[in-house]
């Protein structure tokens, strides 16, 4: 394209936001980044009745902690600002009149009584699908039948109208999708759409498409479920005289439940055990009120790049074997082409591995950070050496952060029980008497590494006559209490040989 590309997130403050919405944000990033492009954010709040507060505030940081950065925005402004269509709401009424001057709308002053009535009609006569269209607007009360004298007596006399598209009765509407190919509806199936609500508020519809255009949009990526609306889309810019520069549509493939049943919703996370937003959400039951709180992914201990790389997975994939992806690297790998048109089935597993490759590569520094951070919450102290080296030697057992203090206690508590099955097998006089041998020359041992400590633990089972096999899982029970665990070795010099002497002392002495 010869014209800068920019793209759009648009969501609206209804609510927490989804990690299906942050699929959509992200994969309009990786695109506008791919093409040199801007990525730019628009609170689309024109429906007042379903503001909830917070929201706003929710996607911002939402998209920080992703990563995703936006180069116009409420927060950051911009050339096109303002970027809340509640704060844009004078512009619309001119459009939406231009559209009426130029016979492509119409006023329509029907109540909702009048309303109720016409699809009961047409459901008594037992039409599938009861619209306001190009059939039924003629027996309604609007501009197109009512006198023109009568239609501005009512416009003058303040009485509450809406304004409606005047969708043509029979046209092929078709557009060029980048992700599904050609798309082609018949007019007969669209009806004519609210542009301006009674209250002076345009709806989506109408906002959206005079925003896109005032903004530049030039690619329009956005999920499935507005897929039927973009024909309706089309023909607004051809009215308003905009199809020359109307945006590339792209619609995103839908987000599956695991077991593949249906849309991945809002209310499905913490009801299967898992978490469907980027950040936890605290809101009130629509119902009673009380307040609630939905889990996630954040404070579930995932790390953004490790939730990233799993949602550019989500119905795209790089033509290579490769699974992992710095977000410079998706950047680079991202072709819109390689969007797939085929719903993507959630795997809470997948996301988990993720997590586990993006944890374990980090520096043992970090790792450390991590492991500081948990234990000083937990009222618990260790120098930055000693937790690096406990870091490194755990963090094959970690998913989450938060798994490194776990998998850190046996560094800071006793055993006070021992791994019965262990015991019932491997213990026995010879063991104990072998285990006591080696627990009293172990503090007087020159060399507290690893392979000293294993060295010295050869030394004395081969004078007791005892292969290391046979009391090697009775020693790891005796100094951690469990039958499995990281390298013994290592667990044995980092407590340092007195305090390991002292753990199997009084192993030997309960056993």
């Amino acid at each position: 394209m010869e014209r800068e590309v920019r793209v759009r997130f648009a969501p609206s403050p209804t609510g927490p936001l989804h990690i299906g919405g942050v699929r959509t944000a992200l994969y309009n990033y990786l695109l506008a980044r791919k093409l040199g492009g801007k990525m730019l954010l628009r609170i689309e709040d024109t429906d007042q009745n379903r503001f909830v507060p917070g929201a706003e505030d929710y996607i911002r940081q939402s998209l920080e902690w992703a990563g995703i950065e936006l180069d116009e925005s409420p927060w950051v402004g911009g050339p096109h600002a303002p970027y809340r269509q509640s704060e844009r709401k004078p512009m619309y009424m001119q459009y939406a009149q231009q559209l009426i001057d130029s016979g492509s709308a119409y006023y329509a002053f029907d109540t909702p009584e009048e309303l109720d009535a016409m699809r009961a009609r047409l459901t008594a006569a037992k039409v599938p699908n009861p619209q306001y269209n190009s059939i039924t607007r003629a027996q309604m009360r609007n501009s197109l039948t009512l006198p023109a004298e009568e239609v501005k007596q009512l416009l003058d006399s303040g009485a509450p109208y809406v304004i409606r598209l005047k969708v043509p009765r029979k046209e092929e509407v078709r557009f060029n999708d980048l992700i599904r190919g050609w798309v082609v509806v018949h007019s007969s199936s669209i009806d004519d759409k609210v542009l301006m609500k009674s209250d002076g508020m345009p709806t989506y519809h109408l906002a959206n498409i005079v925003d896109d255009h005032l903004m530049e949009i030039t690619h329009v990526i956005r999920g499935e479920e507005w897929l039927p609306s973009a024909p309706l889309h089309v023909l607004l810019y051809r009215y308003l005289g905009w199809e020359a520069t109307m945006p590339q549509f792209a619609h995103l493939p839908l987000l599956l439940k695991p077991d593949g049943t249906g849309k991945l919703s809002k209310r499905d996370g913490d009801r299967l055990g898992f978490p469907v937003f980027p950040l936890e959400w605290h809101g009130k039951d629509a119902e009673t009120g009380a307040p609630t709180v939905s889990s996630g992914y954040r404070e579930s201990g995932y790390l953004p790049e490790a939730f990233i790389n799993f949602l550019a997975f989500l119905g795209w994939n790089p033509g290579s074997q490769q699974e992992l992806f710095t977000m410079p690297e998706l950047i680079d790998a991202f072709s819109i082409e390689r969007v797939s048109k085929s719903p993507a089935r959630f795997d809470q597993n997948k996301v988990r591995w993720y997590n586990e490759q993006y944890l374990r590569a980090k520096s043992d520094t970090e790792l450390a950070g991590y492991l500081t951070e948990s234990l000083q919450e937990q009222g618990q102290e260790v120098p930055a050496d000693k937790a690096e080296q406990i870091a490194a030697l755990v963090k094959e057992r970690a998913t989450f952060p938060a798994d490194l203090a776990k998998e850190a206690q046996l560094f800071f508590t006793r055993p006070t029980s021992y791994d019965e099955q262990v015991i019932s097998k491997k213990w026995n006089a010879q063991v104990a008497g072998a285990l006591a041998e080696f627990a009293k020359e172990l503090p007087t041992s020159a060399d507290a590494t690893p392979d000293g400590i294993k060295a010295l633990l050869t030394q004395v089972l081969e004078r007791q006559g005892i292969k290391i096999g046979q009391v090697l899982q009775a020693l790891r029970v005796a100094v951690t209490g469990a039958a499995a665990g990281p390298d013994l070795m290592h667990i044995m010099s980092i407590l340092g040989t007195q305090e390991t002497a002292e753990r199997i002392e009084a192993a030997v002495a309960a056993l």
